[in-house]
């Protein structure tokens, strides 16, 4: 009962999230983030603490950053083309991961499928795997 109480209020927080973004992602295909971005602000408020609450960690620099780059680049190096959108994307799969999410393959699968490359149900498997030593840090 509690995980459920837990999944379903860290899924209500991300919802809030993602109506709070304002860009303009006219270009973009909606289909391929299952979470809101890092990026979403507001003044005032504490990202950090929101998005530790949200099982996200922290921007990844230095060897993590390039961990994290490297889990990712040996799952498919397609996944890694855009490096900041790979390090968004790994950063809010930790929210899933870190929430006991049920789906986490078609999660990873949403999150990084892009018009280059549909990720696989394997390579889903394999980037959940990858991201687990990261995701701890949140």
């Amino acid at each position: 009962m509690k995980r459920t109480v837990t999944a379903a209020v860290l899924l209500a927080a991300l919802a809030a999230l993602s109506a709070c973004s304002s860009g303009d992602d006219s270009d973009k295909d909606d289909t391929t983030h299952a979470a809101p971005t890092t990026k979403a602000a507001s003044p005032g408020v504490d990202d950090s603490a929101a998005e530790k609450k949200a099982g996200i960690p922290p921007e990844p620099t230095g060897a993590t950053r390039d961990n994290v780059l490297a889990v990712l680049f040996d799952v498919n190096p397609v996944l890694v083309a855009d490096e900041e959108d790979a390090i968004d994307n790994a950063r809010n799969q930790c929210a899933a991961i870190n929430g006991g999410a049920e789906r986490l393959e078609w999660s990873a699968q949403q999150r990084f499928s892009s018009s280059a490359h549909e990720v696989t149900e394997d390579e889903a498997k394999h980037i959940n795997i990858g991201l687990a030593e990261f995701c701890k840090t949140a």
